[in-house]
């Protein structure tokens, strides 16, 4: 994912929200943060998306709330066994989770950011081998992907993926796909 302010990626992870505890009131800025009152009050808990969150973080107005999708319960299903975490699930707006995750890490302690990192890259590193094997295999079941009239199964893999999972397991499908044909194609040649 780009820091540029022009991707798409970017804008759909700082679009996600988080949720606030407000240590002191703000006047006039309850419609702001969509609620139906005028102030804000004290330990009031609004959900702020990310891109307005930085302007209440830094301003020390209220405190947040690591988002649920990497929380403890999340880590711990992650490590159990990362394959079976449907990523996509865990935030909306094309699921990305990394994405969001690297935005989050940008504004907590280093501590906090390292812990994060580390949860990420051993989803990631857990996930890959899966992601790949299945683009593999269907690429190799051909364009239906195996599908047996109901619905297409690469499709429900792909969708508990990631956004950036479901980039590679794409790229890799393809992948498979156009080495294949060039295979036969020489093959074809040689008869």
């Amino acid at each position: 994912m780009d820091d540029d302010y022009f991707s798409i990626d970017s804008i759909l992870a700082e679009n996600q929200k988080i949720q606030f505890t407000f240590r002191e009131e703000l006047p006039n800025l309850g419609s702001l943060l969509g609620g139906s009152e005028c102030d804000v009050k004290v330990n009031s808990k609004v959900a702020i998306p990310l891109w307005l969150a930085y302007t209440v973080i830094y301003s020390n107005w209220a405190d947040f709330t690591i988002p649920s999708p990497f929380t403890n319960r999340i880590r711990h299903a992650l490590k159990a066994e990362a394959r079976s975490v449907k990523l996509s699930n865990q935030v909306g707006a094309g699921g990305l989770w990394y994405g969001f995750g690297r935005t989050i890490m940008n504004i907590v302690g280093d501590e906090q950011a390292t812990d994060m990192s580390e949860m990420m890259t051993a989803a990631f590193h857990r996930r890959l081998p899966e992601i790949m094997d299945q683009g593999q295999h269907f690429a190799a079941l051909g364009p239906a992907g195996g599908s047996s009239g109901t619905g297409d199964p690469a499709q429900a893999f792909r969708e508990g993926l990631d956004g950036t999972e479901r980039e590679l397991f794409s790229v890799m499908r393809a992948s498979c796909r156009q080495t294949k044909e060039w295979y036969e194609e020489k093959n074809d040649q040689r008869r």
